[in-house]
This record gives C-alpha cells, sequence and structure tokens, in this order.
C-alpha cells in the first residue's frame, strides 16, 4: 500500500519548534542536516530551546553553534560529538554525564522533557512505518515521549527492523532530502593495531558473543577472528568490521541466548557498504539503547566479550576513556554497560585496549590519572588490559600486583619511571614483587 505523504519545506516544518522546547536531534551517521540548517536559520528569533546530542559523526560544526545564538540554542550532550565538541570546549555547551544505556531513562521518567523529535529517516514501507535506521538508540525513547516530530525523509538512510521505527502518521511535519548519510571509513590497522588485535582474538573462544566498540584496535580484533566458529552479536555500535564476519558465517549467532539466529545493535556508523547490507536484512535488529546496554540483558548471554578502547589508564587499573584532563572529549558511551554485562555473563570477560602511547610519544599508562581526568571503567572492573606490548588480566590482583602487570605492557621508555612510582607508591609490597 502506497502511503501518500505531505511534504513541506525545511524551513516551513521547523516553525513547529517555539522558544523554551526542549528538543532531541537524531546522532549517529543521520544527523538531519537540512532540518539542522533551517532551525539554525531561526535562531535570531527563538531563545532557550535547549537541544540534546549524542552520540554522532556530522560533516563539520553544527550551525547552532555560533556566538550570535548563544542564547538561542543551549546545547546539552550526553556524548560529545565532532559538531558541537568545540563549542562546548568553549563554554557555551554542556555536557552531561550518564552512561548510553541509562539516558532512555533520562527522557522517560521527564528528567529530560522532549517536545521535539527531529529526525532523518527511510522511505515507509508497505505499512507506513518509517525507520531512523542507524540511530536506534536514544532516538526511540525521544520519538516515544516527544509532543512533535519532525523528520527528513532520506530514500538514502536504510529501513532497520526491531524498535527504530514510527508511522508516518505520527510525523507533523516531513521534508523530502535525498542526502548521503555520513560515511565513516575504516582506516587500515597499523602494525601496532594488529598486534592489539592478535593477542585479544587469541584469548575469544568459539561461541562468544561479541560487543565490539568503534575505532582501528576493535577492527583489528575482528580482522583476526576468521578462523572462530559460532560467534555471536549483540553490541552498541555496528561497523564496516563486522561485514565479513557476518558475510563468511563466523558471526551465526547460534549459541546466543538472547535472540539467537540475530544480529543486534543500537546504532550504526561506516560505509555504503554497511548501510546497504543492514537495509531489510531479517537477521539484524535495532533496539532502543535502554535494552541493548541493559548489563543484566547483555548477561544472559553466554561467553559475553566486551572489547573497548580508552584514552589513558593508571597504574591500578582506572580508565579514562571520555576525557582528555578537564577537556571532555567524547563520553561513556556503552563501555562500562558492556563491562559489566559481561562480568556476569556465564565465561564472559572485558577488554580495554589501546595503543600504549599517543600519537605524539607520550605515555598513556600514567602513575596516576591527568588530574581532570573522568573514570568511566573503575579499578573494581578492569579485566584484560592490552597494548602493543602484552595483555595481562587484572582480575583478581592487588594493587601492587596490578601496577607490576600494568608496567610490564607500558612502553619500555617509560618503564623505568614507573617503577619508580610504584616503589614510592605502593612501597613494599611492590618492591618484593621484582
Amino acid at each position: 500500500m502506497e502511503h501518500k505523504i505531505n511534504y513541506v519545506s525545511a524551513a516551513e516544518a521547523v516553525k513547529l519548534i517555539e522558544s523554551g522546547d526542549h528538543i532531541y536531534l537524531q546522532g549517529s551517521t543521520s544527523i538531519p542536516e537540512a532540518l539542522s540548517q533551517a532551525l539554525a536559520d531561526r535562531g535570531p528569533e527563538l531563545r532557550d530551546v535547549t537541544v540534546y546530542t549524542g552520540f554522532g559523526v556530522g560533516r563539520g560544526p553544527s550551525p547552532l553553534c555560533r556566538p550570535e545564538y548563544k542564547d538561542s540554542f543551549l546545547i546539552d550532550s550526553f556524548f560529545v560529538n565532532n559538531t558541537v565538541r568545540k563549542w562546548i570546549d568553549e563554554g557555551y555547551g554542556s555536557m552531561t554525564p550518564r552512561f548510553l544505556g541509562q539516558v532512555p531513562a533520562l527522557i522517560r521518567d521527564g528528567s529530560w522533557r522532549v517536545d521535539v523529535a527531529v529526525l532523518n529517516c527511510s522511505l515507509p514501507n508497505e505499512e507506513g512505518l518509517v525507520s531512523f535506521g542507524v540511530s536506534g538508540d536514544v532516538a526511540c525513547s525521544a520519538v516515544e515521549c516527544a509532543d512533535r516530530i519532525i523528520a527528513q525523509i532520506n530514500p538514502k538512510m536504510p529501513f532497520s527492523y526491531g524498535d527504530p521505527t514510527v508511522h508516518i502518521s505520527r510525523i507533523n511535519a516531513c521534508v523530502a532530502v535525498d542526502e548521503d548519510l555520513v560515511e565513516v571509513p575504516t582506516p587500515a590497522p597499523t602494525e601496532a593495531e594488529i598486534a592489539i588485535g592478535e593477542l585479544i582474538a587469541e584469548r575469544i573462544p568459539n561461541g562468544a558473543t561479541l560487543q565490539i566498540g568503534v575505532g582501528g584496535i576493535p577492527n583489528a580484533v575482528v580482522q583476526a577472528l576468521g578462523n572462530h566458529r559460532h560467534l555471536g552479536l549483540h553490541t552498541e555500535a555496528m561497523t564496516d568490521g563486522v561485514l565479513p564476519l557476518l558475510q563468511s558465517g563466523v558471526i551465526d549467532n547460534s549459541e546466543k541466548k538472547v535472540l539467537p539466529g540475530l544480529s543486534v545493535a543500537s546504532l550504526a556508523l561506516g560505509s555504503r557498504h554497511l548501510y546497504d547490507y543492514m537495509d531489510k536484512n531479517p537477521d539484524i535488529i535495532f533496539r532502543d539503547v535502554a535494552w541493548t546496554n541493559n548489563p543484566y540483558v547483555i548477561a544472559q548471554n553466554p561467553k559475553v566479550v566486551s572489547i573497548n578502547s580508552c584514552l589513558e589508564i593508571d597504574l591500578t587499573g582506572q580508565v579514562c576513556a571520555d576525557s582528555i584532563g578537564k577537556r571532555i572529549f567524547s563520553g561513556v558511551g556503552g563501555q562500562h554497560d558492556f563491562v559489566y554485562g559481561s562480568s556476569l555473563s556465564e565465561g564472559g570477560m572485558s577488554f580495554i585496549a589501546m595503543l600504549a602511547t599517543t600519537n605524539k610519544g607520550l605515555n598513556k599508562i600514567k602513575p596516576v590519572l591527568t588530574p581532570g581526568a573522568g573514570v568511566v571503567t573503575t579499578r573494581f572492573q578492569t579485566h584484560w588490559i592490552v597494548t602493543e606490548y602484552g595483555a595481562v588480566n587484572l582480575r583478581g590482583k592487588n594493587l601492587a600486583e596490578r601496577a607490576k602487570l600494568m608496567i610490564s605492557v607500558a612502553a619500555p621508555q617509560f618503564r623505568e619511571e614507573l617503577e619508580r612510582e610504584a616503589a614510592e607508591r605502593f612501597g613494599y609490597s611492590f618492591l618484593r614483587l621484582k
């Protein structure tokens, strides 16, 4: 059945937004840029419009983030992305700390009022449902609770099965666009990243259920899993890295307990190839991030393996993944949710992986975290830590033992300094380990 859509211009659609409104702006690689620009054009006449943003990748800075609009649009981000990072750095916007899996609860319990959900959607299917395809995550709760919905209807958006759909009749204003989604390239892993990938892959058992983070190291892990069997996928973000495993049957989801036979994700970011693979694929289901990231749902699968990266780690196993010192760089995402979920899973394990040094050659294993750095994964939760110099298991280790293990995977040129710092901090309990 064909569903007729009464399209309006982007300028007409954003007239539904009023001063004082709270709006949710969809993320992932589907930020509705035509609507964002039209809203920015109304900046001179609007005041105190709160804009909630989250995990996303845009083509550049948001048009809402201009000094002359500082009282028009109040940016509040629960995961700082590239479109708003500089604006927040400059103190015009702010960030609300929250585990990504718990953000929908802020909307559903009224802590965050959402008056308007601003989306980027697919064409409607035969039943009149449009999909916000690559971005189920928080969009599901925003659509559920919003008074008004404004959407770009975009043939380039894949149709995902599961939670991220809404009937066309619920949308108050539809804008026709034919706009490519942002693509996030998968760079070839470096030699060091390949080494990390192999160290992790050799510890992953057949039949494991994977959560794969975003970036070069998680993709290097995936590349090293080609000889594994009967892997499952229950993840927050789906990326190009998993496609070879899906297409070859290495990921067949046959040993999962939660939605067996199906790959589960909450959002996607990658290439057009990924988006086309997702489109109307019955073997992939997208769910609300409150469900995908629920540690107790995650734990129902056996042998859950969580693979994430970070910015720095201290000698006791405290992991910083969201800030560079005092500067907020990103957010927590699902790292904590999956670290905890994997710890509850029978045979589960979590890996925090990073290169041992920054691209400027600075040490990323610190005696103590940089002042102002946020602790995303606490030392009470860390399991495996991996760099290109090795993999160490911190589970059940005391502070002195942890320090010794962490030093063993630091870059060699920093180990002597770290030894001195550890000896001063932990005293004989450390020195006796030599």
